[in-house]
């Protein structure tokens, strides 16, 4: 389809949706297996701003793999392991898929844990992670899937918060050079807990086995094998499937809900709608199961529609290489790969010339995504150019589950510009508003928000906690979603999310976004990676500071291009920027997940107190940045 003919068919899809938003879930719920249907689509009496499809029920699981083993494709592989951590690759077909999740759920029921249970998994990137989720899922337990490696302090406030009745762990994780003890963590995130599980499972793996603590723990695969198979239990659509942590900003973590009918209605459609691809088809998303992407769309979105969803257990680079990527798309005959732009900007900056991308066959690769955070467009055009398939960033959150803007190849890709998130996905009324909650002109920037209802999948709720809710995401623009990111929609509806709304800097009066300079500071054909923040300044109010990563081999010295950066920000931007001043730096600070610690960083800038993410790859680069910024301050 070309792209003019793809830009209709999306206008048509969103006017359909806007003309008739019931309509459109309605059909959309067709794709789903219902115990019973729903009574309504949409009731708005319910919840903090209405709920979908009450009256439904349904199991998660059983629409993920049962019914794909009862189509007859129980055969296909549902879930290919790939880790170059341990040299293992595996595929678990639909049928061996739904016969060991059984077992697990039977394990676990075993162990009293029942329909609206909470459940903890505390686990790397390993087959067993998903099987976990899936177990949960089919006994109607509530999972609550944290990153593994976490703090213990981290852990705990989230076992305190979820009261799980089990924990699903292992005995370590993998990291490039060294292995993570994950048990001691365990221990000591239940000792800090007021509540305590009654029991844990613990995968042992043989890179580091552990310890269990009797009366509590029993092994994982042993307690699997004697589980006897249990049936899927249906729900109501309007019930929890997860609970999924973020860190808050009173210190307590918020619980972001995720409810079943919903969830599993959006996700299904997204997978058709969003990547263009449907059953049988090979998708790979390379993030994490402690991760929203993990859950969307390592597990539950390909797994509802039938596809072959890639587990990787390793890294963009240094696993071995730049092309571990290229080598697992080409090795599994992978049609879309989601990605993080951080990741391809490694890969770019080990691999500028694309050598090691030459050595694979790709032809099976239809498209590359991106999400995580804003892709510079001299990220994509690099992509774009070596790939020379579609490269497509999208915008979403965790709160939403799912894409809210981005290009639809179910619909026929229509033109991208790098640098933007695309177009609202239909389900989103995405506007851009001012600070009394009145739309902007287009062009220009504003706090991106979207109108309610969300869509299905979207948050309902915070865990336990409606007025957090809405005071978090509801009151600063009555009748509206705040997504907290600012940025533009332009005359044409593609929407630029520019940075967060605590990212905009305020120069001399003039409110000046940090995501633009940042795409000016990234255009550099020396520059690898960097982030912008205000500082502090006695006369402007702030001013702000370009930290750079300079590529490897970069022919000119750092004096040089920093007054080359200051000169193309002056020139793209103006002088209203008053951006004076770059500064090489080794490395930028980064969660285990490639995104820049921007928040911290702010703090930092600002000299308030900070705590040391739970969520971040080295604590120890944080000394570089206080040394860098209050050098700059001076």
């Amino acid at each position: 389809m070309n792209a003019g003919a793809g830009a209709q068919r999306y206008e048509e899809t969103y006017a359909a949706w806007q003309r008739d938003p019931e309509g459109f879930w309605a059909e959309a719920a067709r794709g789903i297996a219902w115990e019973r249907a729903p009574e309504r689509v949409f009731d708005p009496s319910l919840g903090v701003y209405g709920r979908w499809f009450p009256g439904g029920r349904l199991n998660t699981c059983f629409n993920a793999v049962d019914r794909h083993v009862a189509a007859g494709r129980g055969e296909q592989a549902a879930i290919l392991y790939d880790s170059p951590m341990t040299g293992r690759i595996e595929a678990l077909s639909y049928a061996a898929l739904q016969r060991r999740v059984s077992k697990l759920a039977g394990a676990l029921a075993a162990l009293g844990v029942g329909r609206g249970d909470r459940v903890v998994i505390y686990m790397p990137m390993v087959p067993e992670a998903a099987l976990a989720m899936l177990a949960c899922a089919r006994l109607g337990a509530i999972h609550s899937v944290v990153f593994g490696g976490f703090a213990a302090a981290e852990l705990a406030a989230r076992i305190a918060d979820a009261k799980p009745k089990a924990i699903l762990s292992a005995s370590c994780g993998l990291e490039p050079g060294r292995v993570v003890a994950y048990k001691p963590l365990l221990d000591a995130a239940i000792a800090l807990s007021p509540h305590k599980p009654e029991a844990c499972l613990i995968l042992q793996r043989p890179e580091h086995p552990c310890a269990l603590t009797p009366g509590r723990d029993r092994d994982f695969l042993e307690a699997e094998a004697e589980g006897a198979p249990h049936p899927c239990v249906p729900v109501e659509a309007t019930d929890p499937l997860y609970i999924l942590y973020t860190s808050g900003t009173t210190g307590k973590p918020k619980g972001i809900l995720r409810d079943n009918g919903g969830h599993a209605v959006a996700l299904h459609n997204s997978m058709g709608m969003v990547y263009g691809v449907g059953a049988g088809d090979v998708f790979w998303a390379a993030s994490d199961v402690g991760w929203v992407v993990g859950h969307s769309y390592i597990v539950y979105g390909p797994l509802l529609a039938g596809c072959t969803s890639v587990l990787y257990e390793g890294k963009p680079v240094g696993t071995p290489d730049a092309g571990a990527f290229w080598r697992v798309s080409a090795q599994h005959g992978v049609k879309v790969l989601f990605a993080a732009p951080t990741a391809i900007r490694a890969i770019k900056k080990e691999d500028p010339q694309g050598a090691l991308l030459a050595r694979h066959d790709l032809s099976r690769l239809e498209a590359l995504y991106l999400a995580g955070e804003r892709c510079d467009p001299d990220t994509a055009i690099w992509a774009h150019k070596l790939l020379n398939k579609p490269v497509v960033d999208h915008w979403w959150q965790t709160e939403t589950g799912w894409a809210i803007t981005g290009g639809f190849r179910g619909l026929g890709l229509f033109p991208m510009r790098p640098g933007s998130g695309g177009k609202a996905a239909p389900g989103y009324a995405v506007v851009a508003l001012d600070e009394a909650g009145r739309e902007v002109p287009r062009g220009q920037i504003g706090s991106l928000a979207v109108r309610l209802p969300l869509p299905p999948s979207c948050l309902p709720t915070l865990w336990q906690a409606d007025d957090r809710f809405r005071e978090s995401y509801l009151e600063a623009f009555p009748g509206h979603y705040n997504t907290g990111d600012a940025g533009m929609i332009d005359e044409e509806g593609y929407v630029w999310v520019m940075s967060r709304t605590d990212d905009i800097i305020n120069v001399a009066g003039h409110r000046l976004s940090t995501g633009a300079m940042e795409e000016v500071l990234a255009s550099h054909p020396d520059v690898a990676e960097c982030a912008v923040v205000g500082v502090k300044d006695s006369l402007k109010g702030q001013v702000p500071l370009g930290l750079v990563v300079l590529k490897a081999g970069a022919a000119k010295g750092e004096a040089e291009i920093a007054r080359e950066l200051a000169a193309m920000v002056r020139e793209r931007i103006g002088p209203v920027a008053a951006f004076r001043e770059a500064r090489v730096v080794s490395r930028l600070p980064k969660t285990r997940s490639g995104k820049i610690l921007r928040a911290t960083l702010r703090k930092i800038a600002d000299g308030e107190d900070y705590v040391v993410p739970p969520t971040i790859d080295d604590p120890a680069i944080l000394e570089e940045m206080e040394a860098t910024l209050r050098a700059a301050m001076r």
